[in-house]
């Protein structure tokens, strides 16, 4: 019987490691192709253009964009110690202050940051708080829930790029991107998009079950995991792991592509699309070719894991991208101020051989002035 006993503990010892080694950050070192490419604290006091742009820019419906304004550097307390932190603030339904946003309304108008680098695969460490842990006047009626907003930690690149009309059957050798023609843009179009969503708070104004998502050009994948812990007022620590690799792609002949930018791309329609997804080919040999892909990002938060996804993840660099904004999915907003804090902000890079550098490069572009105004694209 004592053995028997023996043999159990050892059995529960051993399932109890393995679990630890699969949710557990420490349990999945740094690899040794790991550099820290990004370290922000905010010591000095301000936001160093070389690293930050803070863009004015709307999107989606319901809102009326995020602001320069409502992004600034205040101290407070993290962990027990008194430090810099960076505020994204959110203007709610009853809002009646000075900031305004687009078309100069006053009501739904967020903030984001957004980093110069753009980023492939690697680790990604936020300290993010959202609201607060106590009221405010003005603030949501649980300031740890500020229902209406989104708050979100996400890596984005887009490219755009429009195809004339005698050219949309065809394949454009200057600018190889594939082409959904989707007529509610006017097409025909060439575009890439690359992002991770890791979380995004606040659909349909609850965030006890946040979102982590993917989008891989045309492909989307939406993902809620429960996530209670966080949802307190206080900071926790975010983790997100990008992987991407280099995947055989069979049957692919010298005749079926070009070359552009220094990658390899699929210029034969006969090629069904989903084998490929947009992405480009690493040449090996004659005759014979590798796929560039994501393989998988997973998400801890404060060093346990919460979340992973293995679906359309990109292979193309992003900017890390930080804020809160209200678009209509959020629900109402029923209150005049809230906001999240970010203390800590770490990337390292890893340099897996399925990364795409130098697709996507463009910042983010303003879409409207100061005052309002519309800018024209």
């Amino acid at each position: 019987m004592n053995r028997i006993i023996l043999i159990a503990l050892l059995l529960c010892i051993c399932a109890m490691q393995v679990h630890s080694a699969d949710t557990d950050l420490a349990a999945t070192p740094l690899p040794s192709t790991a550099k820290l490419a990004l370290d922000e604290d905010w010591a000095t006091g301000k936001i160093d253009p070389q690293k930050w742009y803070v863009p004015r820019k709307k999107w989606g419906n319901g809102n009326h964009g995020v602001v320069p304004e409502n992004v600034n550097i205040t101290q407070e307390p993290v962990f027990g110690k008194d430090k810099n932190v960076l505020i994204c603030t959110a203007h709610g339904d009853q809002y009646d202050g000075p900031v305004t946003g687009m078309w100069g309304k006053k009501q739904r108008v967020g903030g984001v940051i957004v980093s110069k680098d753009f980023f492939a695969s690697g680790r990604f460490e936020v300290v993010m708080k959202i609201g607060s842990d106590t009221p405010h006047a003005g603030g949501p009626q649980d300031p740890t829930q500020p229902q209406g907003t989104v708050p979100a930690i996400w890596t984005y690149g887009y490219r755009f790029v429009k195809v004339a009309r005698e050219h949309k059957d065809q394949f454009v050798e200057s600018e190889p991107l594939y082409n959904p023609h989707m007529p509610a843009y006017n097409g025909p179009f060439n575009e890439y998009w690359s992002e991770l969503d890791f979380p995004e708070f606040g659909k349909k104004g609850q965030f006890k079950k946040p979102m982590f998502n993917t989008f891989l050009q045309n492909r989307h994948d939406m993902r809620e995991f429960d996530l209670p812990q966080v949802i307190d007022g206080k900071y926790h620590t975010y983790t997100t792991q990008w992987r991407t690799q280099l995947s055989p792609m069979k049957g692919i002949t010298d005749a079926q592509v070009t070359q552009h930018l220094g990658y390899w791309w699929i210029k034969d329609k006969a090629v069904p699309f989903y084998k490929y997804l947009g992405n480009p080919l690493k040449r090996l040999g004659k005759d014979d070719y590798a796929l560039y892909e994501g393989k998988i990002a997973t998400h801890w938060v404060d060093g346990k894991k919460v979340a992973e996804n293995t679906k359309w993840v990109p292979a193309m660099t992003a900017q890390l991208t930080m804020g809160i904004w209200l678009p209509d999915w959020a629900g109402p907003a029923p209150w005049k101020t809230s906001r999240v804090s970010f203390a800590s902000i770490k990337v390292w890079q890893f340099g897996d051989e399925g990364d795409v550098k130098g697709i996507i490069t463009q910042d983010i572009a303003n879409n409207f002035e100061k005052d309002g105004r519309e800018i024209k694209q």
